[in-house]
């Protein structure tokens, strides 16, 4: 049997972690009604310090580190919550286990914000890597040396996988039974959770939540003056004349504080913008253009498939809800 690993993290996020010990043991139900051996060995590993050490799973073996042994795949469930500095520092304790793992051979897997853990570890460096589109800019700010690809659904490199946010991750468990076992499995897996299996990218769910908490006054006076005036077909030079300082200095501080340069942040609101009336309103394209800052349909649609990773029409017949 393949060994298994399931890291029960500090603050792991128990629909992560329930997904995964379902999909496996369909696996390993697969194979025994089957007349075989199941596939897979799952072990629960804790670190003493789960915040959910109430938490049953009786049926599987649960392991502390030390106790492991050689594992063969290593699964790194999402977090629970939003503090993600937070969530790795309470789990330090994990990332020398995950390197000694991996030299030893065994392949890594994280799904969803798990990919922070992973990436702490030092092993995702020079690899590429995906996480939740929502955590992308937080990502790549605090793990530069990794090939970062937000837009991926799934990540392979090396012996080491990552998948994006929420429903990404059956696909990244779709890749490892394909891997492991066959991808007549994975088919057939894919039929039972109801899974789109030619999904590519994950661009179109994310939304645009821009850093505010950053303490700095006069970014936050130019990310006001940028929400308030992207509707007008203003440039970002119209914008920094409102602004008591030079450029050179805005446009330093500013890409320090938000994570995106002044052109960046502009097209982002502008396009969230036209994502929210393209889900709320009947406007036609040509409207949802003028109301979003752009002058020009071809620059628009460009830049709408650049960041959302399709077109407006097709955003609005995947989110726009029907009438019935």
């Amino acid at each position: 049997m393949i060994q298994v690993a399931l890291l029960l993290t500090n603050k792991y996020r128990l629909l992560s972690v329930a997904a995964i010990l379902d999909v496996f043991d369909t696996v390993n139900s697969y194979y025994e009604n089957n007349g075989e051996e199941p596939f897979f060995k799952i072990n629960l590993i804790r670190n003493g310090n789960s915040a959910y050490e109430g938490a049953s799973f009786e049926k599987y073996d649960s392991l502390s580190l030390n106790e492991s042994g050689q594992q063969d795949l290593v699964l790194i469930p999402a977090f629970d919550g939003k503090d993600l500095s937070s969530s790795i520092h309470n789990n330090l304790e994990f990332l020398p286990w995950m390197q000694q793992q991996y030299k030893k051979g065994a392949e890594l897997a994280s799904f969803c914000t798990g990919a922070f853990l992973l990436a702490a570890s030092g092993l995702l460096n020079g690899k590429s890597a995906t996480t939740h589109v929502n955590a992308s800019d937080a990502f790549a700010s605090n793990f530069p040396d990794v090939y970062f690809k937000p837009d991926k659904v799934v990540t392979v490199d090396q012996g080491i996988y990552t998948s994006g946010g929420a429903t990404s991750s059956f696909h990244l468990m779709l890749t490892l039974i394909h891997n492991y076992c066959n991808r007549d499995l994975a088919v057939h897996i894919a039929k039972i959770f109801a899974i789109d299996m030619n999904r590519e990218q994950q661009s179109y769910f994310g939304t645009f939540h821009p850093v505010k908490d950053h303490g700095d006054e006069l970014v936050a006076k130019t990310q006001v003056c940028i929400e308030n005036a992207y509707k007008e077909a203003v440039t970002i030079e119209d914008i920094l004349q409102q602004i008591p300082s030079s450029r050179r200095n805005i446009v330093r501080r500013f890409k320090q504080a938000t994570g995106n340069t002044l052109i960046e942040y502009l097209q982002k609101t502008r396009i969230e913008a036209a994502k929210k009336l393209l889900e709320q309103t009947n406007f036609s394209i040509l409207e949802i253009m003028l109301h979003s800052g752009y002058n020009d349909l071809k620059t628009f649609r460009q830049l709408f498939k650049k960041n959302s990773g399709m077109t407006p029409k097709d955003y609005r017949d995947k989110f726009k809800p029907k009438a019935a």
